[in-house]
């Protein structure tokens, strides 16, 4: 049976093609293929980075084959006034509101158990993997509104619904961008502007060899991703691709889709298994259980 896209041609372009966009995290990982994605559909895109050098990276390899098309600005997504002043911006260089918003910036955390994380350890890593995106959502969403078209697309993690034992921080944040961006599609039904959620597993970035965790297990966990884990590029193109069809949730790998399943299927006794394989493991390579995506930060 024909589907729907054979009517693409008749009706409005896909959200994705000639974006004006903003993108945090930018600075490498996803977040960079997300950029390079864009400016190969004819887009815009203000390449948002904590780190100015790696947004500026990211800006001059586009520039290689796109000139002028990218810009790039320091951002700390924690910081609310930040990401304010990143929308205005993004609105000067656009000449107008930005019409696809990418919350991408994230950072890995993982190894202690609840009670040995420490309060310092949840607050860097909620007030960028969770905050950050509610800034990004909260900021950007009334000028959508405003439009009247565009989207948004909200990194999250396997780990939102994987809730792997010691990984208590980063599950908490991913799990929040989970529901925020299940609200958010709620709440834009019946209007022309479609929010993603994207909750990979293993992506081929540097977000575990950046997180502080023990040297021996980060090492694990980044030689698993570099064999395992898809490219920054296909998953970048994938959730756009999904993105301009209206796809509310991108859960691009077979054990990601594992998971979701039997999460939901028998979710008493996924809890069981999953606290029984984090009890039989020594104590390093339960800490190597950071192994979500570099999103830039």
């Amino acid at each position: 049976m024909l589907g729907l896209d054979i009517f693409r041609p008749f009706g409005p372009p896909p959200r994705s093609r000639g974006a004006r966009a903003v993108v945090t995290g930018a600075g490498s990982g996803i977040g960079r293929a997300f950029a390079h994605e864009l400016a190969a559909r004819g887009g815009r895109i203000v390449c948002a980075d904590i780190d100015e050098d790696r947004a500026a990276e990211t800006v001059a390899s586009i520039g290689r084959e796109y000139p002028g098309v990218a810009y790039p600005f320091r951002c700390d997504v924690a910081k609310r006034d930040d990401v304010e002043v990143l929308a205005r911006y993004a609105e000067s260089v656009f000449d107008g509101p930005a019409t696809l918003v990418i919350n991408n910036a994230g950072v890995g955390s993982g190894g202690p158990p609840v009670g040995e994380i420490g309060f310092a350890e949840w607050e860097r890593t909620l007030g960028i993997n969770l905050w950050g995106v509610i800034h990004g959502c909260e900021i950007f969403a009334p000028r959508l509104r405003e439009a009247g078209h565009g989207g948004i697309i909200n990194v999250a993690s396997a780990a939102a619904f994987g809730t792997a034992p010691r990984m208590a921080a980063y599950n908490t944040g991913k799990a929040g961008v989970l529901a925020l961006s299940e609200t958010m599609a709620a709440e834009f039904g019946g209007t022309d502007i479609a929010v993603t959620v994207l909750c990979p597993t293993f992506v081929r970035t540097n977000i575990a060899r950046d997180a502080p965790v023990p040297a021996g297990p980060r090492e694990l966990a980044d030689t698993l991703m570099r064999w395992t884990g898809f490219s920054p590029e296909s998953i970048a193109r994938t959730t756009l691709d999904a993105h301009d069809r209206g796809r509310l949730h991108v859960v691009p790998q077979l054990d990601a889709q594992l998971l979701w399943l039997l999460k939901r299927l028998f979710p008493g006794q996924y809890t069981a298994v999953a606290g029984l394989l984090a009890r039989l493991l020594p104590d390093e390579e339960a800490a190597a259980s950071v192994t979500p995506e570099r999103t830039g930060v």
